[in-house]
């Protein structure tokens, strides 16, 4: 369970819906507030109404890909916790150069995503 005095909001951008479902319902049974984008457009297309505590973010995505997403949170300081299926140097390298919270590959291992955003909201995870 994430512990804090408010609910964080948790971004999550990912392309496969079965992922973003499950990582929902995940954050909700540990107190997160959770909106849930299918792509990265729409994603950013979402900051100006209401910006997230942290995003957990899917890396290859059509048309705006999670590197571009991560391009433009990094000015806004909004912690990126990464997932991705493709894994690999160059994308590790690519992804890492951007300083993200966490660089997790899929399938993503629950309490390890939790204490990843827990890091990343500053909230520091049970030992």
């Amino acid at each position: 369970m994430l512990v804090s005095k408010t609910r964080p909001l948790v971004a999550i951008v990912d392309d496969e819906e079965p992922i973003r479902k499950a990582l929902t319902r995940l954050l909700r049974s540990a107190g997160v507030d959770v909106e849930s984008f299918p792509s990265g457009g729409e994603f950013l297309a979402s900051l100006p109404a209401r910006q997230p505590d942290c995003v957990v973010l899917d890396l290859h995505m059509p048309v705006v890909s999670g590197f571009d997403v991560q391009a433009k949170l990094v000015e806004s300081g909004v912690p990126v916790v990464i997932i991705t299926g493709h894994d690999s140097d160059e994308t590790r390298t690519k992804a890492l150069a951007r300083k993200p919270a966490a660089y997790l590959r899929k399938p993503v291992n629950d309490q390890t995503l939790l204490d990843a955003i827990e890091l990343a909201l500053g909230i520091h995870p049970r030992t």
